[in-house]
């Protein structure tokens, strides 16, 4: 008869677990509302031992917050292959499970938390916009982009953060409808800008002249040209 021996984690192995347990807390209620208590006995340890790996619920945070910045900004990956309102609105369906996902977490870091304020939380922040800036760029083939091509993507990320804020305040809106407006919002900033600058115009044409009939971009002019027909 054999009894089983409960092996000892290494140091890092044991960060990773609480940082783990603390991402998961913080994705289902708000961070201010988890104690070091709740951490220590979801991860199965005394609470003196979470203070060993992390000094302090705060530095716990910005370390789970930092694997959870890591993984926002990786759905922002997307092939550089086919039509881009396609590319787009798969990018929004995975900004969205995220969100679905960490939806306590992700409201407490963009509206309010134990971390917010902090240079280190506003760097993450910043990082994971930048890195969403730099993937739709890539996906426009620019990488020296004009003044108002900045202003287009940087706003549709803000205005991406303030959506999902929203919905997630009592989901009142079919989540795929919102991931499809969001595209037609990238598109109608586009227009909006093009109107204004003929550098801006060239680019939606190339944009608009590579989307098929039933892509997003296209069911956008569709839905115009009959409101106005």
């Amino acid at each position: 008869m054999t009894t089983g021996v409960r092996r000892r984690m290494g140091v890092e192995e044991r960060r990773q677990q609480l940082i783990g347990v603390a991402l998961d807390l913080f994705s289902r209620r708000s961070p201010d509302e988890v104690s070091i208590d709740e951490i220590a006995s979801a991860a199965g340890i005394s609470r003196p031992l979470v203070y060993h790996y992390f000094p302090g619920k705060l530095s716990l945070y910005e370390a789970a917050l930092q694997r959870a910045a890591d993984d926002l900004a990786a759905r922002f990956v997307e092939p550089a292959r086919g039509p881009l309102g396609t590319r787009l609105l798969r990018v929004m369906g995975r900004y969205f499970d995220f969100v679905d996902e960490h939806g306590p977490g992700f409201s407490a870091l963009m509206r309010g938390g134990p971390a917010v304020g902090s240079s280190r939380t506003n760097a993450l922040v910043d990082s994971v916009r930048q890195a969403a800036y730099d993937q739709i760029l890539s996906h426009l083939g620019m990488s020296d982009p004009p003044a108002r091509l900045e202003l287009v993507v940087r706003s549709w990320i803000s205005l991406a953060e303030s959506t999902a804020l929203i919905w997630l305040d009592g989901r009142r809106i079919p989540r795929a409808e919102l991931e499809v407006q969001l595209v037609h919002d990238f598109a109608a900033l586009t227009a909006v800008s093009a109107a204004q600058d003929e550098e801006m115009a060239a680019l939606l044409r190339r944009v608009v002249a590579d989307e098929p009939a039933d892509g997003p971009f296209a069911d956008l002019i569709g839905r115009l040209t009959a409101l106005v027909g």
